[in-house]
């Protein structure tokens, strides 16, 4: 229903975004209303239960379908592979109260200019606004395009001078009060769920409805030992679960409640400047930046003035960064894509901290509001947390597979009793019992709290550890990992960089290198001055803040910072500049010290930064720091030595971070800003490079080569320079010696010419080995000795990612199976870059440290984040320790919690078949288990089995395979068939064997020799002894025996060890339990108490017939075992057998490995290929929905 749709009830919204979704329009029907709500009632809340799990439903019974111009609700599905429904209801946004206020008329000039979004959403002469609120997101309807848009934000299309225009004096007092009811407040709310919503939320799960209908079918047979216990586990397991949701609400809470009540100072029109709590904020405001450590309670735009910013919520590293005001242009451009630079330079995010406002002209720092509450790069933040990406783990779809047949057996169980005791004349009320106990029985309502215990015991362990969990059902995802991102920076590497060098140039070529190791001063010279002065550092509160690196450069001259004073007279010299001077103890300095002018600062695409600077008693000059070749490129190339590029090999293939300098004296004396960036950045002389060091963590390179002993790939993703990760690549050993490195490069079309892809071979000049060689980055089905010989490494920059993704989309899937290297990587790029190896079936882990690893942290199936900050909010798992040491842990941890859940579902199913089959084999005499049978067998033996069970811990080696991933495989099924039919052989045995006995009489119940006279029951005298003649037979002791005894040997067949956990012997808790279950079971068995015989409603036997009893057993575990060690478990042999039947994995990247081992063609180095050359454009390769991976692991 809904696909027959008119084209105007239906839409896309947020097109070609990552929140996209199609949007259907509905008008709510009176009649339809009243069936649904005369349905509610009759079906005692059944059918809101049903709604409220299938939205769409909902909709469809209760609306009929119309035009999204007349929609009073609109149902929503998202256009990713999970096509999850929602619905939201149309509101109204009235202006007319605000006719009174300033009288707002439906000819009111200020609503007049169609331009604009909010102007266009006005509904006129009503004065009304129609609008829905998606995640977080209010979007209103645009009356002109007749379709649902998002508000809160600038119009993109504003060129750089319609910004200075409409809104470079502010809005007026009118304008505000518009935009502030049609774009709601400048908040990002996270309420704290109350725990009443969660604790609903929970129980209305299916499983625990069910659990309900068993309870009350229980209490009502006055089985209430069990139910209670029932009761008590779900209770457990539903307060676990609402608790780690209310802690994470609350922590997401905490994160953001100060951005609401945040006083700034705005600039209205004609209100003038005044204080308003952030909230009030609206897009376009003109906001008036004051004093220092203010936090940005919005996105705005700097028109005036710069600042300095700490962006550690958006980049994770605490580094200031410069800001430059918006340029006033005449061109009608976006002002995003006015300029080659990154227009980010331009803009102050939310939650950023501004650490230092400078005015400049006109006396103050002013920023125009752009985007507002959830619409802000925290609002984006934020949302990405609270509405993440559906997982669709495998294994908990096969959990509903799994609990599907035993529905369907459960049904076919219900027909037989139905059948069995309709024509043994029962009466209805017993019938109707028996046949809903069947349910019961076949499916296991203990089974979500036993699987709730064993992640329990998981995130305990991982805590011992130091690694904490926001998100536990993503335990058993971590066993399927077989890829894992690495951040470099503060991830494999230190933090900090260590300043190794400086290699000074001169007109003959390059010096030896100075060494700041040894303690000795930089003679002076521009070399020294560039190292003292070229920088964005700032003094604040006495500190010298800012970049690492311009840090060490700055502290290893050993001069001083200070702020010019009020007495600082110089001729061009503003008040309040950066000065640097040398210390008192500094020798043979001519100069008193240098006063910074004027920055360009940094920016990553323009990959250098200038500053114009004016010696004390000398002239000016301009010094310019950045990376090598792009400075060498402004420098005049006779001042350029020619062994440049040997001379940087030599370090960057070393590891080292690599800066060059430059400068040039200025002659002309004129104002600073009359400058502009080209013309100070020509004709520079080249001083020499800056060698700084990034040293590996000491646990980096021990866990990278275990994983990759394991066959985990490991992938670096890094905003880093490439050639620096290349290295740390080589020396962490994620890269070994034997393997080459393939460089990809990719360019934009431009101009004529059409884009193109360049592959070269990184040559590598030898150095330390790095211990076992051994490892397997290319994983394949079979690695061969010559396939090892032959693997290689692709490592590219997030600008060739960007250009493969856009014009060679085909051949992005054969990069990604042996890319190892991304540098220069966006946020964003990490994302998609994440989204991309999802693709290809990779379970994907990432491990990062900084909040600009927030989305790939939330896109992977496992985010883990070495960070306390905004990151470990985002991400499932927070490790204390800032090491990768993590990593191997929890994967060790995942696979054991994997084998656990799978160990779980076997022996729930195992136990649930046994005592099901044994219930229908007494149903046949129309008989049953009693009260204290059943809660023996559930309480006493399945309850504490399920519970100590999941206690052994993960096995401490990473073997190079990973546990079944999927209930659905054939190890798993056959281990369960074969025993369901063992145990319904052992049962079938035991029921007709004990007929046929000589002994046997339905007269009698007690089959004792003479001397156990005490223990004969004739069934003419039942009550004077206390027994039930309901339930009292040779057939239902035989039967319980078999059951309660099978249900032990099945737990402990089914407990696995080795690979993934520690052996069984080791969980000393779970081999006590059964040892002292197995003896009480045989106590009973052997003890001839009368009184213990008489509450468990059981008969005498001879002893020879309980021999039997046990010789059955002892068979029925001899057989299981021996099939479970020697077929199920038999790796090897499934190995065998996938070779014999031609299987191979599904998987896309075992299709593309395969595919591209027989390509001889393939790499292709030194080559170069164009969009426009066939087999190179953007063809869809490949189409695989994220999160599932179809390989069958065995």
């Amino acid at each position: 229903m809904g696909d027959h749709l008119e084209k105007d009830q239906h839409a896309l919204l947020n097109e070609g975004e990552e929140n996209e979704m199609e949007i259907f329009g509905y008008r709510t029907h009176g009649c339809r209303q009243t069936l649904c709500l005369a349905g509610s009632i009759f079906s005692f809340g059944i059918l809101p239960w049903v709604f409220y799990w299938r939205p769409a439903w909902h909709v469809w019974a209760n609306c009929v379908p119309c035009c999204l111009q007349e929609a009073d609700v609109v149902l929503l599905r998202t256009t990713d592979e999970f096509k999850t429904y929602s619905w939201k209801k149309v509101k109204w946004i009235c202006l007319s109260s605000l006719n009174s206020t300033f009288g707002l008329t439906p000819d009111h000039p200020l609503i007049a200019d169609e331009e604009y979004i909010i102007n266009r959403a006005i509904r006129k002469p009503d004065l009304k606004v129609r609008c829905i609120k998606v995640q977080k997101i209010r979007y209103v309807w645009n009356n002109l395009e007749e379709q649902f848009q998002k508000i809160g934000s600038l119009e993109d299309w504003l060129s750089s001078a319609k910004i200075h225009e409409k809104f470079g004096s502010g809005l007026t007092g009118e304008e505000q009060e518009i935009r502030r009811l049609i774009c709601g407040p400048n908040t990002i709310d996270v309420e704290i769920t109350p725990v009443w919503k969660l604790l609903i939320k929970e129980v209305l799960n299916p499983f625990y409805i069910f659990q309900l209908f068993s309870v009350c079918l229980w209490f009502n047979e006055d089985y209430k030992e069990y139910a209670l216990a029932i009761i008590i586990m779900s209770a457990i397991s539903i307060a676990f679960t609402v608790y780690d949701l209310r802690e994470q609400s609350v922590k997401l809470h905490n994160l953001v409640e100060s951005h609401n009540c945040i006083p700034v100072s705005v600039c209205g029109r004609k209100a003038g400047v005044q204080e308003l709590e952030s909230r009030l904020l609206v897009p376009g405001d003109l906001l008036i930046l004051t004093g220092n450590k203010v936090q940005m309670p919005c996105d705005a735009v700097l028109i005036d003035g710069s600042c300095v910013v700490d962006e550690g919520m958006l980049t994770g590293e605490s580094i200031p960064v410069t800001k430059m005001p918006l340029p006033k242009m005449d061109s009608s451009v976006p002002w995003k894509t006015q300029s080659e630079a990154d227009y980010k330079r331009h803009v102050l995010f939310c939650g950023t901290e501004v650490i230092q406002a400078k005015a400049a002209s006109s006396g103050m720092v002013r920023a125009v509001v752009l985007q507002t509450g959830f619409n802000t790069a925290k609002g984006d933040l934020v949302r990405s947390i609270l509405y993440p990406k559906p997982m669709n783990f495998k294994l908990y779809r096969d959990a509903i597979s799994f609990l599907l047949c035993l529905v369907g057996t459960a049904t076919i169980g219900m027909i037989y009793t139905l059948c069995v005791f309709v024509l043994s004349k029962e009466p209805l009320e017993e019938v109707v019992k028996k046949a809903l106990d069947v349910i019961t029985i076949a499916v296991p309502p203990a089974l979500p709290a036993a699987l709730t215990t064993g992640i329990i015991y998981a995130q305990k362990r991982l805590k011992k550890k130091g690694i904490f969990c926001i998100s536990p059902q993503r335990i058993n995802v971590c066993g399927q990992l077989n890829l894992v991102c690495f951040d470099k920076t503060g991830t494999l590497t230190r933090d900090g960089l260590d300043l190794w060098g400086v290699v000074p140039c001169d007109g003959n070529g390059f010096q030896e290198v100075h060494s700041f190791a040894s303690g000795k001063a930089l003679p002076w010279g521009p070399l020294c001055a560039a190292m003292a002065s070229c920088h964005s550092l700032i003094l604040l509160d006495g500190t010298i803040q800012g970049d690492p690196l311009d840090l060490k450069m700055f502290e290893a001259t050993t001069w001083e910072m200070a702020i010019s004073g009020d007495d600082f007279h110089l001729k061009g010299v503003p008040a309040q500049a950066l000065v640097v001077k040398p210390c008192s103890t500094a020798s043979q300095v001519p100069v008193e010290g240098i006063a910074i002018l004027h920055q360009f600062p940094f920016s990553s695409a323009l990959q250098r930064m200038t500053v114009i600077v004016q010696e004390m008693g000398g002239g000016r000059l301009v010094f310019m720091k950045g990376a090598p070749e792009r400075v060498g490129s402004f420098c005049q190339p006779e001042t350029v030595p020619t062994s440049f590029v040997s001379e940087l090999q030599i370090y960057t293939t070393q590891g080292f971070r690599v800066i060059a300098l430059a400068y040039k004296k200025l002659d002309d004396d004129s104002h600073t800003t009359a400058w502009t960036r080209e013309e100070v950045e020509s004709n520079l002389i080249f001083l020499g490079l800056l060698i700084l060091e990034n040293r590996l963590k000491e646990e980096t390179k021990p866990v990278l080569e275990e994983l990759i002993s394991a066959r985990i790939r490991t992938v670096m993703i890094t905003g880093d320079n490439l050639q620096t990760a290349i290295t740390v690549a080589r020396k962490s050993g994620m890269v070994s010696e034997s393997q080459k490195i393939i460089l990809i490069e990719a360019n934009e079309t431009t101009g004529s010419s059409s884009a193109a892809i360049s592959w070269k071979s990184v040559e590598e000049k030898k150095h330390i080995p790095y211990g076992n060689q051994d490892n397997y980055i290319n994983i394949r089905e079979e690695v061969s000795d010559n396939g090892r010989e032959r693997s290689y490494h692709f490592a590219l920059s997030g600008k060739s990612f960007h250009v493969i993704s856009q014009h060679f989309s085909s051949l992005l899937p054969k990069i990604l199976i042996n890319g190892t290297v991304f540098a220069r990587m966006s946020p964003g790029q990490k994302s998609n870059l994440v989204e991309e190896f999802q693709k290809l079936d990779y379970f994907v882990g990432m491990c990062g440290d900084g909040a600009n690893d927030c989305g790939a942290l939330k896109m992977a199936h496992v985010g883990i984040s070495l960070s306390e900050q905004e990151a470990s909010v985002a991400s499932p798992f927070t490790s204390k320790t800032p090491n990768i040491e993590c990593v191997p842990h929890l994967i060790k941890e995942g696979r054991a919690a994997l084998v656990t859940s799978f160990c779980m579902f076997k022996y729930m199913a195992l136990y649930s078949m046994i005592q099901y089959v044994g219930v229908l084999l007494l149903y046949w005499e129309t008989n049953s288990l009693s009260n204290y049978q059943f809660l023996f067998q559930d309480l006493a033996i399945t309850t504490l089995i399920g519970v100590t069970m999941n206690l052994s811990g993960a096995y401490p080696k990473l073997v190079p395979f990973r546990p079944a991933g999927r209930l659905i495989s054939p190890p798993v099924l056959l281990s369960v068939i074969f025993n369901i039919l063992l145990s319904l052989a052992m049962h079938i045995v035991g029921f007709l064997l004990v007929q046929r006995q000589p002994w046997y009489s339905m007269e009698m119940h007690s089959a004792c020799t003479v001397k156990n006279e005490s223990l004969l029951i004739y069934p003419t005298a039942p009550e004077s002894n206390g027994t039930n003649s309901a339930f009292t037979s040779f057939e239902n002791t035989t039967i319980w025996f078999l059951g309660t005894i099978n249900c032990i040997i099945v737990a402990l067949i089914f407990s696995k060890g080795k690979p993934f956990r520690q052996p069984t012997y080791t969980n000393y808790v779970f081999v006590l339990l059964l040892i002292v279950q197995l003896g009480v079971c045989l106590f009973i068995l052997f003890a001839d108490i009368p009184d213990l015989y008489r509450r468990f409603d059981l008969v005498c036997t001879p002893v020879l017939w309980r021999v039997y009893i046990i010789v059955m057993l002892s068979f029925n575990f001899i057989v299981s075992l021996i099939v479970e060690e020697a077929i199920i478990e038999n790796r090897a042999l499934w190995m065998i057998i996938k070779r014999c039947c031609g299987y191979h994995s599904k998987s896309q990247y075992r299709i593309w490995q395969r595919d591209l081992a027989n390509d001889p063609s393939w790499p292709p180095i030194n080559q170069t290929s164009y969009s426009d050359m066939p087999g190179c454009g953007s063809g869809v390769s490949y189409s695989n929905p994220v999160f599932e991976s179809n390989e069958e692991q065995l």
